[in-house]
Formats: structure tokens, C-alpha cells, sequence
């Protein structure tokens, strides 16, 4: 079986935000979003995309060269207007030949900027695509280098809007508007150089009537840029609450919560809207101003160069090149707009994304080279001390050992430690003080990976994927065999199940081949069989069967604890009569241990838990 399924078995229940973790671990709440600058998250995307730089440098020298082409053809329009109406005031015939050279040079230059457009595109859009891939992939490594705390603190759904959404935001701005920006504002810029080359009064011209436009521009970019920020967090927010309804949606109906889990999503969508309402619309301001700003240019251009013309300072051509440098230079600043309300959402989600990248990792055990095999089982827990908090201490120095071979059972009420002594076990988390060792060996002194090893888990919350029964039960095991899947369902009591539906082994797990609680737990354990690691983790694995399951499943643990060093976790106190020690807990502290009728003979704590379910059965 996998060993990543207690992690996240645990992960599935704890992060939604329901109240404390295993063993009174911290509450389930949404990851805190702080406000950031706008270049904080820019700075990490060009950070990240370092690599990518020599593309960008081309992709830039493509759009620089296409600009420059699109730039010289006001120049030959000039040209091309001045013999035509050179022409037409002298009264002769126009020089078509000359005509047609100047039309072909401008179709040239045009084409030519098309080609290095297309060049320029194509690369940005390698670049962003590459860009999306790397960080899913960097977010997919980095959930397996996160430690299970990081889990109990953010719901799944805020988790999955910043690999999903954030993400997608985050390439889909980047393709759009990155190329383009980079086309804008050198275009802006030429036009200003050539606009000034040309005629300089005309230059002043068109810049004097368009500089209000950048103030506004620049106040609705500031005003804007919150709610596009706003809008990334409500949308993970909105996220993990329909995957959290989604996945209890059972349990809403049943205790009646639709009208609350409704109220509370109209009130996050609606916050959602006013958001998203404000980020459009002041967004959707830019248009209409860059479109008023470029034709307020115009007038003003028309204007100066009429009288210009009608002093004989200027040739019409002069005025036509203008016109069309006007759009060129007032078109850049609608696209930089457009682009600029667009890398808001981009710096938002960048910001949620490396927030998630730069959350603290597992401790890195690369330098660790011991390894543990073939292995007794003993296991000593030494004055072990943690909490989930550093200011709440839950487990208070336990401390046992465990012979080779010993099936330990640990009781407790609810919130008493026993789940967290496994979390420890398995070093899912650290412990705070003392030592855990196998076979004489400080678990901390070997990798997480080789502690995984040791152990094969069955747990009360049984995590299954899409795939055959088969896939299921071997789950990342290699070189297991057919009989050897057959042996351990026949062991659980599953083969005849498996065996009548369509296509047995092949039968893949979905909604056309659903199976009930118990037949799932049956299947779990039939992987830790599977697994055939030397340590077995039992978390109550028989809590969601009936009572005449119970029975094969109890036969078929024992088959499986032969030989093993086991610790059972039971609430069903029935269950665990057979073990060789009961370690008692309570408030973090072993109270009592010793066998069953030790344990019953001594008519304490686990006498009185014992008796009081055989008095409620009754």
C-alpha cells in the first residue's frame, strides 16, 4: 500500500475546517492572505523564469525589429502622399511607377512586421506554456515536501484554486500580455522618436493632449489592483467551500445544513461579485478613455498641422504620416492598458502561487545515508513529548517498549493521543522532546522514506483512487502477481465479491461498481497485506464493518500480525482482547498497561471503559 495513505487519509478530514486535528491538533482554517506590492509578485515570476530569459530576449529582439519595420511605414506613406499630391497641385500626371514602388516598399515593411509578429508570439507563448508546466510541477513536488501541518491549516479547496486557477491565470496573462506589452511599449516609444524626427510642434501636439490619460490610467491601475487581488482569494475561498460541501454533502442533509451551507456560499459569492464587479468595471474604463484620449489626438493633430500646412511650415504628407503615428502612438497606450489589467491578475495569482512555494518545507534528509532492513521490530518510545501547538502540549512524555513481534494495542478516549503517538510513529510529525527508535535505531537519524518502509498501514478513513480493484490493491507495489492479489482478498473474505461483478480483478472502481464502507475497508486491508512490511499500523481497521465481517477481518489481521510488531488503535475494546500489551492513555500519559485480564484484574480506567460498552451493548 501506499505509504502517503494515512497522510492523506488524515488530510482528507482535518483540512476543512471542523475543529482540531488528530489527538486535538490545530483547527482547520483558511491560509491567511496577505496584501502584497504589485512588483513583489512580478518580481517572483521573472525570478522563477530565469531560464527562460534568452527566449524572452529574442522573442524581444522579434517584437523590437517588428515594431521598428511597422514604424518606417508612416515614413513611406509620407512619401508616397507628398508625389501624389505633388502631382495633383502641379497639374500633371502622378508618377504611378513611383506610386507603385513606394506602395510595394510599405507592403513589404508590413509583411515583414506580420512574419516577426508571428516569430515573436509563438515564442511567448512556448515560454508561458513551459512556465505553467514548471510551476504545476513544482507545486505538485512541493505537496509531497510539505509537512501534515501545512494540511491541517488550508482547506483542500484553496489548495487546489492555486494549482488549478492560479495557475491558469496566471500562463493564459502572461501569454496574452506580456508579448503584447513588450510590442506596446516600444511601439509607444518609436512613435514618440518619430513623431519627433518628423515635425516636432505635431509631436508636442499629440503628447500634450494625451498626458491626462496617464493620470487616469495610473489611478484606476491603483485603485483596481486590490479587488483583482480580492478576487484570487474569494475564488479559492469559494473553491474549498463547494469541495468541502461536495465531499459532506451526506452529512449536510442529514443534520439539515443546507439552508447554512447555502447562506454561507451566497455570502462568499456575493463578496465575490462586489469584487469582481469593481475589478471590471474600473478595468472597463480603460477602453473607453484610451479610445477618447486617441481621438482627442487626432482633433488636436488635424488642427495644428492645418495651420501648419496653410503657413507652408508642413507638406499634407507630413499630416497623413501624423495620423497614423497618432494611432500608433495612442494604441500602444489602449494595449498597455489592456495588458497592465491583465498582469494585475497575473501578480495577484503569482502571489498566491509562490506564497504556496515558499511555505516551510520537511526537513531536507538528502545527507542521510542509514538505512534500516530486515528488521526485529523492537520499538522504544523515550519520554516522547509534542503538541500540534507549541503553547497546547498533547502527548506529555510517553514512553513504552515494544518486543519483536508484540501486538500493542493503545486505548484512550477521544482527544487522548493515541492517533498522534502514530502520526509521531510515522514521522509525520516531529516530536518535540525524547527519542523514538527501532530496533535501537533514533527513527530521526534515517529518512522519512525508509521509515515509511518499515511500516504498512490499515485506517479507519480508506482511501481508494480510479482505477481496477487490482490497481487498487497493489497501489505502488512492484512485481506482485495475480495469485498474490487473489491470496490476500480470499485472506479478507473479498474474492467471491470481486468475483461477481463483470470484470472481476479488471472491475474499475467507480459509480458503476461502488462499494459499500466495509467492502472498502476489506480492500485496504487486503493492500497492507500486499505491502508485507515488517511494522503494521491498525487505526481502527474493522470500525466500518458488520459483526459477522468482523469476525473474517479479525482472522485475517491475526494471519497478518504473525510475525509483525503491531500497534492497534481500538475503540472497540472487544477487538483487541488478544493483544500481548494494552497501553492505556489518557490526557497525552500512559495511565495503565498489561494484558487484558492484567488490565480488567486491576479494575481501573481500562476496566471502566471496558465494562461501560458492554453496559451500553446491553
Amino acid at each position: 500500500m501506499s505509504k502517503n495513505e494515512y497522510e492523506i487519509g488524515q488530510t482528507k478530514f482535518q483540512n476543512r475546517g471542523h475543529g482540531p486535528g488528530p489527538g486535538g491538533g490545530p483547527p482547520g482554517m483558511m491560509m491567511g492572505e496577505k496584501p502584497k506590492d504589485f512588483k513583489v509578485g512580478w518580481s517572483k515570476i521573472f525570478k522563477y523564469a530565469k531560464k527562460y530569459v534568452p527566449i524572452m530576449i529574442i522573442a524581444s529582439v522579434f517584437a523590437i525589429a517588428g515594431v521598428l519595420t511597422t514604424l518606417a511605414g508612416p515614413t513611406v506613406l509620407k512619401d508616397m502622399t507628398n508625389v501624389m499630391t505633388a502631382g495633383l497641385r502641379e497639374g500633371v500626371h502622378i508618377d504611378i511607377n513611383q506610386v507603385v514602388r513606394f506602395a510595394t516598399m510599405l507592403g513589404g515593411l508590413y509583411v515583414l512586421g506580420a512574419v516577426l509578429g508571428f516569430g515573436q508570439g509563438y515564442m511567448m507563448a512556448v515560454v508561458t506554456q513551459r512556465l505553467a508546466n514548471s510551476l504545476r510541477r513544482a507545486i505538485s513536488e512541493k505537496i509531497n515536501r510539505l509537512p501534515l501541518r501545512y494540511f491541517d491549516n488550508s482547506s483542500t479547496g484553496n489548495t487546489l484554486s492555486r494549482v488549478t486557477n492560479d495557475v491558469d491565470t496566471l500562463s493564459s496573462s502572461l501569454n496574452q500580455s506580456l508579448g503584447q506589452l513588450v510590442t506596446a511599449a516600444v511601439t509607444f516609444v518609436g512613435a514618440i522618436v518619430m513623431m519627433f524626427v518628423t515635425n516636432w510642434i505635431l509631436a508636442l501636439t499629440a503628447i500634450f493632449s494625451t498626458v491626462f490619460g496617464f493620470i487616469f490610467v495610473r489611478l484606476i491601475l491603483k485603485t483596481s489592483q486590490k479587488y483583482f487581488k480580492s478576487n484570487q482569494r474569494l475564488l479559492g475561498e469559494i473553491n474549498g467551500h463547494i469541495e468541502e460541501i461536495y465531499a459532506g454533502h451526506n452529512i449536510v442533509k442529514a443534520f439539515n445544513g443546507e439552508k447554512a451551507a447555502r447562506e454561507q456560499f451566497d455570502q462568499i459569492n456575493e463578496s465575490l461579485y462586489n469584487s469582481n464587479w469593481r475589478s471590471q468595471f474600473l478595468s472597463g474604463l480603460m477602453m473607453p478613455l484610451m479610445n477618447f484620449i486617441g481621438n482627442f489626438g487626432y482633433v488636436a493633430v488635424c488642427i495644428v498641422g492645418a495651420v501648419l500646412a496653410k503657413n507652408g511650415t508642413i507638406d499634407f504628407g507630413i499630416i497623413v504620416a501624423f495620423i497614423v503615428y497618432v494611432r500608433m502612438f495612442t494604441q500602444p497606450l489602449q494595449q498597455m492598458a489592456q495588458a497592465a489589467t491583465s498582469l494585475q491578475s497575473t501578480a495577484a495569482a503569482s502571489e498566491r502561487v509562490f506564497e504556496f512555494l515558499d511555505e516551510k518545507e520537511l526537513e531536507d534528509e538528502s545527507a542521510k545515508t542509514k538505512t534500516l532492513s530486515d528488521i526485529k521490530g523492537e520499538v522504544k518510545f523515550d519520554h516522547i513529548t509534542f503538541g500540534y501547538n507549541p503553547d497546547k502540549t498533547i502527548i506529555k512524555g510517553f514512553s513504552a517498549d515494544v518486543k519483536a513481534g508484540q501486538k500493542v494495542a493503545i486505548v484512550g478516549p477521544t482527544g487522548a493521543g493515541k492517533t498522534t503517538i502514530v502520526n509521531l510513529l510515522m514521522r509525520f510529525y516531529e516530536v518535540d522532546g525524547g527519542e523514538i527508535s527501532v530496533d535501537g535505531v533514533p527513527l530521526r537519524d534515517i529518512t522519512r522514506d525508509n521509515v515509511h518502509d518499515l511500516f504498512c498501514m490499515v485506517l479507519q478513513d480508506t482511501w481508494l483512487f480510479e482505477g481496477t480493484i487490482k490497481e487498487n490493491i497493489i497501489y505502488s507495489k512492484k512485481g506482485v502477481t495475480d495469485e498474490e492479489v487473489k491470496n490476500a482478498c480470499k485472506a479478507v473474505g473479498l474474492h467471491h465479491f470481486v468475483k461477481t461483478l463483470p470484470e472481476g480483478y479488471d472491475t474499475v472502481l467507480g459509480d458503476n461498481a461502488s462499494l459499500s464502507a466495509g467492502q472498502k475497508q476489506l480492500l485496504t486491508i487486503a493492500r497492507a497485506m500486499i505491502e508485507n512490511s515488517p511494522l503494521l499500523i491498525l487505526d481502527e481497521a474493522t470500525s466500518s464493518v458488520d459483526t459477522r465481517t468482523e469476525v473474517l477481518v479479525q482472522e485475517a489481521m491475526d494471519k497478518l500480525m504473525k510475525g509483525r510488531t503491531s500497534f492497534v488503535i481500538a475503540h472497540r475494546l472487544s477487538t483487541i482482547r488478544n493483544a500481548d500489551v494494552i497501553l492505556v492513555m489518557r490526557d497525552g500519559d500512559i495511565i495503565e498497561s498489561g494484558s487484558h485480564e492484567e488490565l480488567l484484574a486491576m479494575g481501573g480506567f481500562y476496566a471502566d471503559l471496558y465494562n461501560s460498552q458492554f453496559e451500553q451493548a446491553s
